[in-house]
């Protein structure tokens, strides 16, 4: 290729800064609102409510399915009329500002709250503002704690029968939700972690706690005393930094449960890291001086990893009965939980239920480190005996689902890949498949819901429909026997559905990049019942707004097919050469490429308008809906898989459009992406020119053990004596740095602890030893996500782009467009 100075000519596009700008994140929000129905299912009945905004501001409907109707809930002017009058506060029907809205038991009362004008103070609650910790312990006494100061809360109800709106003066006041707490079921009792042991208080205790958790009454009760730091019950200090940990040190944290259908037992794993060693991220940005922040991160390829255990405890008796589950070396254990009821979508506090129906059985599954080995069984909760029910044995990495129980574990219905493609599986109480459910050359993402009645199972798969684009989702139902599969929402769109717990009506979410998000009601035979939403976009579609293109490519071996997805400015002139610019992700949990229309699309529609076209494309080990060959393809080749698929892709897309300038190819990605992109610039030099990569994982080596041991792949060793170790090895971007011919920059954020800022510092570190110029950013108190800087990412990403493929980017100091932003808001 020639180099990018030369390629720069008259049937270039201008960078267009202004088109870029009128599509910021802010100003989508004033032209797009709602793109779904979410629908709140009344427990009584079949009938659900939803809230849907357009540009007119947002209406309350009620649908009563078997009666074929869908009604506003209230009349928007009337109630704000009432509002007005019953408060004295002004109230607009098109910006009406209800909030936690609900139905009462007998579904004829509707209650919300809204905030007033009015302000009062909030007597449980004092403002405890984080002193400068330069002060001395004198200064701090002095100071008194001031009482918050709170907008007043209006509380109404509404019934539904004789349309009359009440003010509900003496309306009980909702309790103060307090993050440590996990309350039993019956509210009788809540536990907690101190110290890294296990706590509890009653009741009355935590009524006391609401209002003042520093209260010296307060009784609370130790449950555990062998709880130790990186060993503990409980009390994570992830995300905090070193100072904030020493001085939370003995406060209350949270401990994560899943409760026993009667709320009399519960169950937990405590996981033992005091061997796993320790990383740390600086922050430069703390007051009034930097501060450490140093956690446990267990990394690809590390003899100590961490060991999981698993407990039951009975609340009645207070004792404690650890589940002896050792079989793999270095093995993760989780405790299987109960499907959560659609109705219980409006309740204010809500927990994690074990799967089994009743207390006697506690249904868990362990994976092997190497993720080849997973059990699924259930231990007896009096005796410890556990039975092995499903054993999954793979020669590349198992991805699970829970499985379903039917008639209380009499049977099971499993989700399993064994045959190429993600099925579901019939078995017996004692381990034996009954029958293959489903089958076929496509994948089942996962049940829905179950008719355990009528023995029919209601689940979500992909490419199942032959002429579609094989990612996008529909809703079917099945026999157990595998009889009676029926696809029951047909059209050439991608749905997301919600089956309601009566399994007699599902409300689906549908759309393809390229069209207007709708919503509509089916009945579960398949029936339509009626369309509820369509998005309102007619003020995107005023500023020249235009829909992406969906394309199809082959991979780089001529037969796979490859879906991709093609954003172009909307001033797009077909006789300019636009540079090209992929987006990209590896995976291989997912693909970087959108099959719904969405806002959030926008972070490639506006890159577009710069003016360039934006592509992105899967490639072979990938999305897990696809097969599991296309799956796992880049199983032990974790840098390099995708990349000849990216660069093939690009090539193709050239030949069927003069538009495209082959000899400008930009490639950008955040994360594996950032990882990905800059692989791309280093493995295939003279093709592509510039990459943009943010926190990228660049050394995977040094990346969280999970993702890169599992898609990559790590050797169980077994010496002669029966010692199990671990053998990991994996290119690395570094590795190549000598490479690079193209524009780089690097990006991360300086306290990231997800993909630690190591990982571009030693790429950083490569790039210099191997005397090539690039460039380098770091993001000062970013996490993994840049956060507040997320749009300044935007223009530096935007300004590197039009610099190297355009030829030309603006250079003032200030972005004005951020500028003209801000001023907007003011």
């Amino acid at each position: 290729m020639l180099s990018i100075s030369l390629c720069i000519s008259q049937n270039t596009p201008k960078p267009n800064y202004d088109l870029a700008a009128r599509f910021s994140p802010n100003q989508i929000e004033k032209m797009v609102f709602s793109t779904s129905v979410n629908p709140h299912w009344l427990k009584n009945s079949d009938r659900f409510w939803y809230m849907y905004e357009t540009s007119k501001g947002k209406s309350w409907y009620l649908v009563d399915p078997g009666k074929n109707q869908k009604s506003l809930l209230f009349d928007n002017v009337q109630i704000a009329a009432d509002m007005s009058r019953l408060t004295g506060d002004p109230f607009d029907a098109q910006h009406l500002s209800i909030q936690k809205l609900k139905f009462k038991e007998n579904e004829e009362i509707v209650q919300w709250e809204v905030k007033s004008k009015l302000v009062e103070v909030d007597e449980d609650s004092e403002d405890d503002k984080e002193e400068d910790d330069m002060e001395n312990e004198k200064d701090k006494k002095s100071k008194k704690k001031k009482p918050k100061k709170v907008a007043k809360v209006w509380h109404f109800e509404y019934n539904l029968n004789s349309k009359k709106l009440t003010l509900v003066d003496d309306y009980p006041k909702a309790p103060k939700r307090i993050e440590w707490a996990s309350i039993s079921p019956d509210s009788s009792y809540v536990l907690f972690s101190r110290n890294h042991n296990l706590y509890w208080m009653d009741k009355e205790n935590f009524l006391k706690a609401q209002k003042d958790e520093k209260d010296t009454t307060i009784v609370e009760t130790q449950w555990t005393t062998d709880g130790e730091k990186d060993y503990g019950f409980g009390g994570s200090g992830r995300g905090m930094d070193n100072v904030e940990e020493k001085k939370k040190k003995d406060d209350r944290k949270g401990i994560r449960v899943v409760w026993s259908p009667s709320g009399k037992k519960f169950a937990t794993t405590r996981s033992d890291y005091r061997k796993v060693e320790d990383l740390w991220v600086l922050d430069n940005t703390a007051q009034p001086r930097p501060r450490l922040e140093s956690y446990k991160y267990p990394m690809a390829g590390d003899k100590e990893v961490g060991k999981d255990e698993m407990f039951v405890f009975d609340f009645e008796s207070k004792e404690r009965k650890e589940i002896k589950l050792d079989t793999f070396k270095d093995q993760t254990i989780s405790i299987l939980r109960a499907p959560s009821k659609k109705t219980d979508t409006d309740e204010e506090r809500r927990w994690s239920t074990w799967l089994a129906p009743d207390d006697s059985k506690l249904y868990f599954s362990r994976t092997s480190r190497d993720m080849k080995k997973v059990d699924f069984g259930y231990a007896d909760i009096e005796t410890g005996e556990v039975t092995v029910i499903i054993e999954e044995r793979l020669n590349t990495y198992i991805d699970t689902r829970t499985p379903a129980l039917i008639d209380g574990g009499k049977e099971l219905i499993h989700w399993s890949e064994r045959d190429g493609w993600a099925h579901l599986y019939l078995y017996d109480s004692n381990g034996n498949v009954k029958n293959q459910i489903t089958s076929g050359p496509f994948h089942v993402q996962g049940i829905e819901s179950i008719d355990h009645k009528n023995r029919v199972v209601f689940f979500e798969a992909n490419g199942r429909e032959l002429g579609e684009d094989p990612y996008y989702t529909h809703l079917y139902k099945v026999n157990f026997d595998g009889s009676g599969l029926k696809l029951l929402n047909p059209g050439n769109h991608s749905y997301q559905s919600e089956v309601n717990d009566r399994n007699t009506y599902f409300v689906t979410n549908y759309s393809r990049v390229n069209t207007v998000p709708a919503s509509a009601l089916f009945a579960a035979d398949g029936r339509k019942v009626m369309d509820l939403e369509t998005a309102d976009l007619d003020r995107l579609m005023e500023t020249g707004y235009q829909f992406p293109e969906p394309y199809q490519v082959k991979a780089d071996d001529g037969v796979t097919d490859l879906y991709g997805v093609m954003y172009k400015p909307f001033d797009f002139d077909s006789t300019l050469h636009y540079p090209l610019i992929e987006y990209v992700y590896p995976g291989p949990q997912t693909e970087a490429v959108n099959k719904t229309w969405s806002s959030r699309m926008n972070r490639l529609d506006r890159l577009a308008q710069m003016g360039f076209v934006v592509v992105t494309i899967g490639n072979r080990g990938g999305h897990p809906v696809r097969s599991k060959w296309y799956h796992t393809y880049g199983y032990g080749n974790l840098r390099d898989y995708g990349l000849a698929d990216k660069k093939y892709a690009a090539e193709q897309l050239a030949d069927r459009h003069d538009f495209i300038d082959i000899d400008k190819v930009g490639i950008f990605g955040h994360s594996g992406g950032g990882f990905m992109s800059t692989a791309a610039l280093l493995v295939y030099p003279d093709f592509f020119d510039v990459a943009v990569s943010s926190s990228g994982n660049h050394e995977n080596n040094i990346y969280n053990r999970w993702w890169s041991e599992k898609h990559h792949g790590i050797k169980e060793m077994v010496s002669d004596s029966g010692e199990v170790t671990f053998k990991y090895a994996i290119d690395k971007n570094p590795d190549i740095a000598k490479n690079l011919k193209g524009k780089l920059l690097i990006t991360t954020g300086d306290i990231d602890n997800n993909v630690h800022p190591a990982a571009t510092i030693r790429l950083a570190q490569a790039l210099i030893k191997a005397n090539k110029r690039f460039d380098y950013f770091v993001f000062p108190g970013q996490r993994h996500g840049y956060g507040d800087m997320t749009e300044y990412f935007f223009w530096l990403k935007a300004d590197y782009f039009a610099e190297h493929l355009l030829g030309k980017s603006e250079s003032d100091t200030d972005i004005k467009y951020m500028n003209n932003e801000r001023a907007r808001k003011k």
